[in-house]
């Protein structure tokens, strides 16, 4: 079966799109899917190219139109979209979702919206928004209660649907009973386990696999335009996500590189002070995301070592073979799983806002513990 001209732009996720064109061209729709995986691998993409689908002529070729306009632009009636929000002042449970934020927070929710449109692997981010109010949920009802019946089919996307507290998961199952005819709802997550099973069972699950480091560097030239070099460099690092690549970006990836083999450099060689010194460097302004990216890219220097102790032969460093073969020369009995173990735990610290310098630190050490 050839697949249809509307995937062409999303690359990756060959059965996932797959399974959603035969599901098309059943015509017997699901009322509810849920598209489960890592950010940045499409999951948002492939919602709105299968509404626009859903909604186009029989041939599935859906040539521009409003209605795809529309939807592209989450548009209501044609789409609602729903993510996580700050709390307004003094608001109540029966405020609409909006009704009690400051300008500046209305501002910079159609912003980060903007953003999204314009880029359908970008990131929504939006100060203290930190769940999905169950006032989102509430405004369900009256989205699906008015009819249109020149939309074949309405969506609403559920972003990041796992940040649903348990009374705004309940709320949603109302919805999900008993939906009007042309309403679908594609909830979006990366950590399906925090939803209620009922409504797992109640929903079409697919699970989105992370994009193949082929496709992060064709998305990177062709749609952000990014020098190939550099998006061969990047995406090795991107764990199959366009949003993470897209985030290394705002980096100096290759002095980022170097100074993380400094700071291994200095702690192997127990120069705490310079150590110190290139960590505080390379943290900048941005310090618990910049620690974090530090950690990771740690994390993958010793993972390359462990690839070169069994001869293993794709390596994320790949410009630094011999910095690494020269340390496993030295360190070949070194437990290096159990550093990377701690480091990952260190990592994880970070979100409980613990000292960055007790964290910095603390790399350091663990770093230079390889030496024993």
């Amino acid at each position: 079966m050839p697949m249809l001209e509307i995937w062409k732009d999303v690359l990756g996720q060959e059965h996932q799109k797959k399974i959603l064109q035969k599901i098309y061209l059943s015509q017997k729709i699901p009322h509810a899917f849920l598209f489960s995986g890592t950010s940045g691998a499409g999951k948002y993409f492939t919602a709105l190219r299968f509404c626009q689908l859903l909604n186009s002529d029989t041939s599935g070729e859906n040539k521009p139109g409003l209605t795809a306009l529309k939807i592209a632009n989450l548009s209501e009636p044609y789409v609602k979209f729903i993510m996580p929000l700050p709390r307004g002042k003094n608001e109540t449970g029966d405020n609409s979702s909006l009704e009690k934020l400051s300008k500046e927070s209305l501002d910079e929710i159609q912003s980060e919206l903007n953003k999204k449109i314009d880029n359908p692997y970008y990131e929504i981010a939006v100060s203290n928004a930190n769940t999905i109010k169950i006032s989102s949920i509430r405004e369900i009802k009256k989205f699906v209660s008015i009819n249109y019946d020149e939309i074949k089919y309405r969506l609403i996307i559920i972003s990041n649907a796992h940040l649903m507290n348990d009374e705004a998961q309940n709320a949603l199952l109302k919805n999900l009973e008993e939906p009007p005819e042309g309403i679908i709802f594609i909830l979006l997550t990366n950590n399906k386990n925090q939803l209620l099973d009922t409504i797992i069972s109640r929903s079409w699950v697919i699970d989105f696999e992370p994009l193949q480091e082929s496709h992060v560097i064709q998305l990177l030239k062709e749609r952000f335009n990014i020098a190939p070099d550099l998006a061969g460099m990047i995406a090795p690092f991107a764990n199959g996500s366009v949003t993470r690549a897209l985030e290394l970006l705002k980096y100096d990836f290759e002095q980022m590189k170097d100074k993380v083999i400094n700071i291994l450099r200095y702690s192997l060689a127990l120069k705490f002070y310079s150590a110190q010194k290139e960590m505080t460097s390379a943290l900048g302004d941005s310090q618990s995301v910049t620690i974090k990216l530090i950690i990771q890219m740690i994390t993958y220097w010793l993972n390359d070592a462990q690839r070169e102790r069994i001869s293993f032969p794709a390596f994320y460093f790949s410009n630094n073979i011999e910095t690494i073969q020269k340390f496993n020369r030295r360190f070949l009995k070194t437990n290096i799983l159990s550093v990377i173990s701690n480091l990952n735990i260190l990592e994880r610290s970070i979100d409980s806002n613990v000292n960055l310098n007790i964290v910095a630190l603390s790399i350091i050490l663990e770093l230079s513990s390889l030496r024993y």
